[in-house]
C-alpha cells in the first residue's frame, strides 16, 4: 500500500474512513483537507482505496496528484523506479515533509 510517492496508503484517514466505513473520520478529514488546500472538500470526496490499486480515489488522488499522473506516464511501479527521482522537485516535496515516504521507496 505505498503510494507512487512513498507514503504509505495504509496510514492515510481517507483510506482508513474508507475501509472503515467511517463517517466522522470522513468529516474531520474533510474539514482539514479543505482548510490546508483552501478547496472545497466535502466528506463524500474522502473515499480511497489506495493510490496504486483499482477502485475508489479522491478526486486528488486520481487526477489532480501530479507525482501519480508522472508515474503512470512513465510506467513506473513507485517513484523509486524512476532514475529522475533524487532530483524531481515534485516528489521531493513530499520526501522534505515525510522522510519516510523517501525511506519507503529506497526498501
Amino acid at each position: 500500500m505505498i503510494a507512487f510517492c512513498g507514503l504509505n496508503c495504509e496510514q492515510c484517514d481517507a483510506n482508513i474512513a474508507t475501509k472503515n466505513d467511517d463517517h466522522a473520520l470522513r468529516e474531520k478529514t474533510a474539514k482539514l483537507w479543505a482548510e490546508l488546500n483552501h478547496a472545497p472538500i466535502l466528506p463524500e470526496h474522502i473515499n480511497c482505496d489506495g493510490c496504486r490499486v483499482n477502485g475508489r480515489k479522491t478526486v486528488f488522488c486520481d487526477s489532480l496528484c501530479d507525482i501519480r499522473q508522472c508515474a503512470l506516464k512513465k510506467g513506473v511501479e513507485t517513484c523509486g523506479d524512476c532514475s529522475e527521482m533524487e532530483g524531481c522537485p515534485i516528489v521531493g516535496a513530499i520526501h522534505v515533509n515525510n522522510p519516510d515516504a523517501r525511506r519507503n521507496l529506497m526498501k
